[in-house]
């Protein structure tokens, strides 16, 4: 071989190691940066020496053309480590899913134990609400047990009043000098402090102090009851009613905070179960109420007597005061139910807006009155309750016996005064107003099926499921039968006509009444739901009458 040869030969040898190296550097560095990248920081030294290794074994096939490892073995070693980095990294993810999981299951356990929490809070608050309810009912059943017992042995003590009026004559005098005093006093307007009546004020606290609860005998109750009772003569003057609404309202909620029935407690065997711990547990915290403004007493029949009358004038008062309205409001019902005709209109100059608005009128004059006398929310929303309630059995049976009510233009005349009441019932808010509208719902039915387009094409689920759902099978069929409209609007079809008749039994079609509403007169709430909706606080920083305060004789009242 010459040396031209031999010479070409070596250049090729070391261009084919020079290539080897960089295939083996171009492959390897690759790798290691991905390894590097995809490691944890902890592992960085030991991918160092993996990168180094590659390198010098690269470097060292550089010496001689027999050690050249082939691009063939190179991802041999690549491989194993991407698939040891790969099922590493698999590894984390399953771990980090399943922490994921956990932390979610944990979320969701603990929403469902506050859920669970909440609602056990909000149980135990209505147990006490009942629990509360139920002992004062104990101690009503208690009071009327002893008034009974004290009526039967009524007679035989009449034997011994002689003897003990005269020991207690002076101090009897003395006091009735200072009833007097009171009862002249309350029996005028003293009007309010801090939104509570003055005079409910000024009796409870003279009571308090003279330990007239606690007595066995006594007349200052009957003298505070006939003096009531004088008050509610003059029933036309709706404000002076109000006013003593309120202060009956008042002092019955002192009264029933105040008093205990006496030896309710005393005669009782001690607490063994939870029920009898949680009632023992509502007598003492009543008894934690705020010093200077209710105190609990034992109190004795003539007491317990008086709140029975107070309770029961509280009920006459509130009837008196929703049958005015009722009548106030009858004058003009009777407008509203059917629009009036053209020649009636010239008569008397009104138009058939007016009569409507004769009922919102009314309904303010009569709100704003018993806001001015603070009568409390929960009667004010039973009177307009009941009323709107009385509208709605008059309108609606009207619309249903009355075939000249049921029609088309009818229907949007009253349609129109009922937008008026809903308007009046959103701004006197639910304060007052309460669900006075929901008790319209049988005429506001009424009233929609009777202005609805195309009545023919509405099928029988559809009127029974979403239009007049509050309305009987019976009282939409009259309605139907009564519908008739001169613009040839037509009623319903006959498929809905013959559903309805094969839903009504022969007992209601006989009935030619079952269809009509009945008015409810009842007295619609209980004395828990006067005292619940006052608290004693409110009356903290009320003053008692400015007048007997001056009295030297009622100089306690300033304490």
């Amino acid at each position: 071989m010459t040396q031209l040869e031999l010479k070409e030969t070596k250049e090729m040898q070391n261009k084919e190691g020079q290539t080897a190296k960089n295939i083996a550097v171009t492959q390897e560095v690759p790798v290691t940066n991905d390894v590097l990248v995809k490691k944890p920081a902890a592992e960085n030294e030991g991918l160092k020496e993996t990168k180094e290794l590659p390198l010098k074994e690269s470097a060292a096939a550089s010496s001689t053309s027999e050690q050249v490892p082939t691009t063939q073995g190179i991802p041999v070693t690549s491989d194993e480590l991407t698939k040891k980095l790969t099922a590493e990294n698999e590894r984390l993810k399953a771990l980090v899913s399943s922490l994921e999981q956990k932390i979610e299951e944990t979320e969701k356990k603990y929403e469902e134990t506050s859920k669970h929490a909440m609602e056990a809070e909000s149980k135990i608050i209505e147990l006490k609400t009942a629990m509360q309810r139920l002992e004062e009912k104990i101690l009503d059943i208690e009071t009327e047990d002893q008034i009974l017992r004290q009526q039967a042995l009524l007679s035989a003590s009449n034997s011994k009043t002689s003897e003990t009026a005269a020991t207690s004559a002076p101090l009897e005098n003395d006091q009735q000098e200072n009833v007097d005093t009171l009862l002249k006093c309350v029996s005028q307007n003293l009007g309010f402090s801090q939104e509570k009546p003055v005079a409910a004020f000024t009796i409870y606290k003279c009571l308090l102090h003279w330990k007239s609860f606690e007595a066995e005998k006594t007349s200052v109750f009957d003298r505070l009851i006939e003096m009531i009772g004088s008050a509610l003569e003059d029933q036309d003057n709706n404000d002076h009613m109000a006013y003593w609404l309120s202060n009956t309202c008042a002092l019955l909620f002192l009264l029933q905070r105040s008093l205990k029935s006496s030896g309710s407690s005393a005669d009782r065997p001690a607490a063994t179960s939870i029920f009898s711990r949680m009632t023992q547990s509502f007598r003492s915290s009543s008894a934690n109420l705020p010093v200077g403004v209710v105190q609990v007493v034992e109190a004795k029949y003539p007491a317990l007597l008086f709140k029975q009358q107070l309770t029961a004038y509280v009920e006459k008062i509130f009837g008196i005061i929703r049958d005015k309205l009722k009548k106030e409001l009858s004058r003009h019902v009777s407008s509203c139910i059917q629009v009036p005709r053209t020649s009636e209109e010239s008569k008397d100059d009104t138009s058939p807006a007016s009569h409507w608005q004769s009922i919102i009128e009314c309904l303010n004059q009569f709100l704003s009155t018993l806001k001015d006398n603070f009568v409390p929310p929960i009667l004010v929303q039973k009177i307009f309750t009941q009323n709107f309630a009385y509208m709605n059995v008059q309108i609606f049976n009207s619309l249903l016996q009355h075939k000249e009510c049921s029609t088309f233009s009818n229907g949007e005349y009253v349609k129109s005064g009922l937008d008026s009441l809903e308007k009046w019932c959103t701004e006197a808010k639910e304060e007052y107003a309460s669900s006075a509208w929901d008790e319209l719902k049988h005429t506001r039915q009424a009233v929609g099926f009777l202005v609805m387009p195309e009545k023919s094409k509405i099928s029988y689920d559809e009127i029974t499921n979403d239009l007049c759902t509050v309305l009987s099978v019976q009282q939409f069929y009259k309605l139907c039968t009564l519908y008739s409209d001169g613009n040839n609007n037509e009623s319903v079809s006959a498929d809905v006509m013959s559903s309805m008749k094969l839903l009504m039994t022969d007992d209601s079609e006989d009935d030619s009444s079952s269809f009509l509403l009945d008015e409810d007169s009842s007295i619609p709430f209980l004395v828990e739901d006067i005292t619940d909706s006052m608290k004693v606080q409110d009356f903290a920083d009320v003053k008692p009458s400015a007048e007997l305060t001056e009295n030297p004789d009622f100089q306690f009242l300033q304490e």
